[in-house]
Formats: structure tokens, sequence, C-alpha cells
């Protein structure tokens, strides 16, 4: 081999190296997101469908768009997970980057568009832990990570939520709670579905948790896609002292 053709190999070879670590960069997002949606048995065919097109034409909103835009890096990092039981999770869309209207759309008919995932009980510890392990594998590169947990009932299977959850939030992660109110108790468990003191108050207690963590309610399943809506965009834009319960008649 020749003396040029060897420096000629060995320039090559110093700037792939160069470039090796800038390909390995992660890109940089406001917010990682996981949409943690419940697919128990307490969730029928009609609940589950308007549960879906809710997560579907949430993130497409004008307001949630304009919230996204309004980042740093204009941009945020979502996937969607669907839970039951706690051998029941799912990642129905991995990550995203979600960072104009066309993203945001797409992300949305892709949820229309997936089967449902489980139809099992209710393990809130479980989906807690399934999130993490979705944030630990992010493609994206956030200094703000949340888990968007939505509901309908109590921590039924597993361990106790309140423990995954503080676990979840002393590395930093942030839960947020969207509780769907039933208007009559299940039959076979009122209380999964109306606990003492309400569904809202339990996700306070043993859900959510991290820097700015809040629950809204969803007086019912049909008010659930507008509760979504005002939920992420104070993820989104991190609405300051948002920590209290909020109801429709409050929107």
């Amino acid at each position: 081999m020749s003396a040029r053709l060897r420096a000629g190999w060995w320039m090559a070879a110093i700037a792939l190296m160069l470039l090796a670590p800038m390909a390995r960069a992660a890109e940089k997002v406001d917010l990682l997101l996981v949409l943690a949606s419940d697919t128990s048995r307490s969730v029928d065919p009609e609940k589950f469908e308007l549960q879906r097109r809710g997560y579907g034409h949430a993130l497409s909103d004008p307001r949630v768009i304009e919230a996204i835009r309004s980042g740093t890096h204009s941009r945020i990092g979502v996937c969607f997970t669907e839970w039951s039981g706690v051998m029941s999770q799912k990642l129905v869309i991995d990550w995203t980057a979600i960072g104009d209207a066309g993203s945001a759309r797409q992300f949305g008919d892709r949820i229309l568009e997936a089967p449902r995932s489980f139809n099992d009980r209710t393990s809130i510890s479980a989906a807690i832990d399934f999130a993490m392990a979705q944030l630990e594998r992010a493609p994206f590169e956030s200094v703000r990570r949340t888990i968007d947990v939505s509901g309908d009932g109590t921590n039924n299977s597993g361990r106790d939520a309140a423990v995954a959850r503080d676990e979840a939030i002393a590395k930093g992660v942030t839960i947020n709670g969207l509780v769907i109110l039933s208007e009559r108790p299940l039959a076979w468990n009122p209380e999964h579905t109306n606990p003492p003191g309400g569904l809202d108050n339990y996700y306070r207690q043993n859900v959510i948790g991290g820097p700015r963590a809040f629950v809204m309610a969803a007086q019912d399943f049909n008010a659930f896609g507008q509760a979504l809506i005002n939920k992420l965009i104070a993820e989104v834009a991190q609405a300051p002292g948002v920590r209290r319960v909020v109801r429709n008649s409050e929107w």
C-alpha cells in the first residue's frame, strides 16, 4: 500500500470516528411522554371506543399543537401504551417525535386503527413499571419525563400502585392522572370504580407524583376527549401550580 493510499485510509478512519458520536446523539425534545391507557374489563366496548377517539384526536388539537410549538425544541417525544392486568401491557405505538399538525395527526390515526389489546384486571402499578421501561429506551433526550395514566378504577392486580409510583418519581419522573368517573358503580365490585372519597382522590393518594403532578377528572367517558386536551396542554406547557383536580365545570 502506497504512502498516499495509507494516508487517505487513515484520514477516512479518523473522519468516521469523529462523526460517530454525532450519529449517536439523541434528538432533543421538550418532553418525553408515555400515554398509558386503561383497557381493563370495566372498560366496555363503547367506553373503549370513546377513550380511543379521545386519544386519537387530542394530540392534533390546535391548542395542543400550539403548546408543543411554544417549547424550546418545538417538539415532544410520545409513545402510546395500553394496560390491564399485571401481565397485560403493550406498546401500541413506539416513540414518535411530534412537532406539527401532520405528525400529530399521523400518530392519532395509528391509535384509532390499532385493535384493542386487553380486557383483564386493573394493574396501575404494572402500567407504571411498563411505562418506566419505555422511558429508559426512548430514542429522544429530554430533561422532562412524564407518564400520563388514564383509568376508571383502582389498582386490583399486582403490587401496590403507590410503591411503583414512588420508585418512578425517585428517578425524576412525573406521573399525572386522568380519571374517568363512572355514573354507576360496577355491580360486581362497586368500590373499584367508586372508591371511598372518589376515584380522583384515590389517584392523588396512590398514582400521581413528581414535580407539578396533577389529576384531571372527566365526569364520564363522553367528556374524556376534552379532559385529555386540557391535560396535554398542561403537561406540554408545564403550567405552573396545576396540582388540584380540574373538573368539567372548571374548564
